[in-house]
């Protein structure tokens, strides 16, 4: 078993309030759980008006699993033009058949 950990740094566009910044994250989390079997969830720069750290993560049998699973997300979140993606750093946690 292998389980992904992604943190992504976000820049929001045309953000006024902490509150519209809220709405436009919740968003983009709503919009990748549906899309992808993942978990999410915001972990860092929740003061700030314009930026937002994202923690993701995924568990499956293989690191390639993860890792196109991770590509795609990143690449949604592009297209979708809600925000830029500043930088993103992948952790990978192995388990072996010891845990089962």
């Amino acid at each position: 078993m292998v389980v992904g950990v992604l943190r992504i740094d976000l820049r929001l566009f045309e953000v006024q309030s902490l509150k519209q910044k809220r709405s436009q994250v919740s968003r983009i989390l709503n919009r990748l759980r549906s899309r992808y079997p993942i978990s999410a969830a915001e972990v860092g720069c929740q003061d700030l008006l314009q930026r937002a750290i994202l923690g993701i993560s995924m568990t499956a049998g293989k690191e390639a699993q993860i890792n196109s699973v991770f590509h795609k997300l990143e690449e949604d979140i592009y297209h979708a033009g809600i925000a830029e993606l500043i930088g993103s750093e992948l952790e990978y946690l192995h388990y072996g058949e010891e845990f089962s």
